[in-house]
């Protein structure tokens, strides 16, 4: 956030147009989920029921000229975080609903993109991608497995890997009780 000093006028609140124009340049930037431009546009109406009206028809004429779809959104954004990340789907799940995306279209966009893949070949590839080798003692493999479970992977498909990298079992031992701990 750009430093202000306290002389700096407060901005003018904007009208519908102005609103528009606003929430336009701001998908213009980036896709966003409606929620995260609902949110923006807060910032930039007068509080009450005239601001609440202008920002519901703002959003509907973005749908309707299709510049606003959460479906899509979650859709390409699985995919992006699939192919380009290698993330798993746990985290893309969680970041889906942070966005503010239904679990409903994210379970749906999760479930059409990581269907066929190999939960195990993609936490490979993720290594591969940040360049994370082969772990040689204990800290190094707590590391391995603290970044595949920020990931999204599952502790079942980590530790397949470390066995099939044949780490010490005194290692793996060490960090049985991950196994034990709830996933979000």
């Amino acid at each position: 956030m750009p430093f202000r000093s306290k002389t700096a006028k407060p901005r003018a609140f904007l009208n519908e147009a102005g609103l528009h124009d606003y929430a336009v340049k701001a998908l213009g930037r980036r896709m966003r989920t409606e929620s995260e431009l609902r949110r923006l546009m807060q910032a930039r109406v007068e509080p009450g029921e005239h601001g609440e009206a202008a920002i519901a028809a703002v959003l509907q004429r973005l749908r309707e000229y299709g510049y606003l779809d959460d479906r899509a959104f979650a859709e390409t954004y699985t995919r992006l975080r699939h192919e380009n990340e290698k993330l798993g789907a746990r985290r893309v799940r969680q970041n889906l609903l942070q966005k503010g995306v239904s679990a409903d279209l994210a379970e749906e966009a999760i479930d059409a993109r990581y269907a066929e893949a190999s939960e195990e070949t993609l936490a490979r590839e993720h290594l591969e991608r940040k360049r994370i080798a082969k772990p040689a003692n204990e800290k190094e493999t707590a590391r391995v497995v603290r970044r595949l479970l920020a990931a999204g992977f599952s502790t079942a498909t980590i530790f397949k890997i470390l066995r099939n990298w044949d780490v010490p079992d005194e290692a793996l031992t060490a960090l049985d009780r991950i196994e034990d701990e709830p996933q979000e």
